[in-house]
């Protein structure tokens, strides 16, 4: 097997292997597609597909979310992880619903002119929503790229490469196309993983220039690693926007102070999270959840 035949190859098991996921079924609205997209970044399936039936439930369309304050996304995101992506979605649900009439663009300009959405959410949409031939390129895609292609372990810090790298595998017709973006996905997703690859199953193993070079160690520059949550910012965050989402009251200056006994750390916390929009100083002394 040689590298032309690692596109046809991923596609062919994609189809035999796929999981069932709501946004791959016949008929999934693009909305749907453009909020599942801000939901899983950095975010497992697991977590998502209950989080995203609710929201669609809630809010099937862009017009229905951006019809109430951005403080109700944000309460309704929950556990996700990076609340002000739910700030970025309403404010992209009110653009969607000013714009373009509450239809989701299918236009990958249009797209990235929306609140919070980036090259790869963008192309995403465009491809999977709408069936045109775009790359789309996740950590994922990286991955298998980065060893059945140029047999490195681990792909390098994200570059336009990695679109060059994946346009050049990508099939000429566009349904193939998207296709074949999803399933290079899967296969990083379940089988060409991180830390466990399960190369007995994968079905590029004949063609993977990684395997052929006896998996040589990554010696390339690595990305920054994520400090320790525990003790960090980023917990201290998590616990104020958990006391403001678990009320529609205002919460007082007094509650927060006893979320966190370190006050120079809590305060820096809050005041970030107010920075960002996320929890608003309704009055001296009392934080709210944004409201527009």
């Amino acid at each position: 097997m040689n590298a032309t035949a690692i596109p046809p190859a991923i596609s062919a098991w994609f189809e035999q292997n796929a999981r069932d996921l709501p946004w791959r079924r016949e008929g999934f609205s693009a909305w749907g597609t453009l909020v599942s997209e801000f939901m899983l970044q950095q975010t497992p399936v697991t977590r998502v597909i209950p989080r995203l039936t609710e929201w669609l439930e809630r809010w099937p369309t862009p017009a229905d979310l951006a019809a109430v304050p951005p403080g109700e996304a944000v309460r309704a995101w929950a556990s996700l992880g990076y609340p002000r992506r739910a700030l970025w979605l309403h404010a992209a649900a009110v653009q969607i619903t000013e714009r373009h009439g509450g239809i989701v663009p299918e236009d990958v300009d249009e797209l990235l002119a929306l609140t919070g959405i980036g090259d790869y959410t963008a192309r995403a949409v465009a491809a999977f929503a709408y069936g045109h031939r775009h790359p789309v390129v996740d950590t994922n895609t990286r991955r298998v790229i980065a060893r059945a292609v140029t047999g490195q372990g681990e792909p390098g810090p994200p570059s336009r490469r990695d679109l060059d790298a994946m346009a050049a595998l990508l099939p000429d017709e566009p349904v193939a196309a998207a296709v074949f973006n999803a399933a290079i996905m899967e296969l990083g997703a379940i089988v060409c993983t991180s830390r466990s690859p399960r190369c007995d199953v994968c079905p590029v193993r004949e063609a993977c220039a990684w395997r052929a070079a006896g998996y040589p160690e990554y010696a390339g520059p690595k990305k920054a690693v994520q400090k320790k949550f525990e003790g960090s910012d980023r917990q201290v965050r998590g616990l104020i926007m958990a006391e403001l989402r678990a009320t529609h009251h205002p919460v007082t200056a007094a509650e927060i102070e006893g979320l966190w006994a370190d006050a120079v750390q809590r305060d820096r916390a809050l005041a970030g999270l107010v920075a960002d929009g996320l929890a608003v100083p309704v009055e001296p002394g009392l934080y709210a959840l944004s409201q527009g």
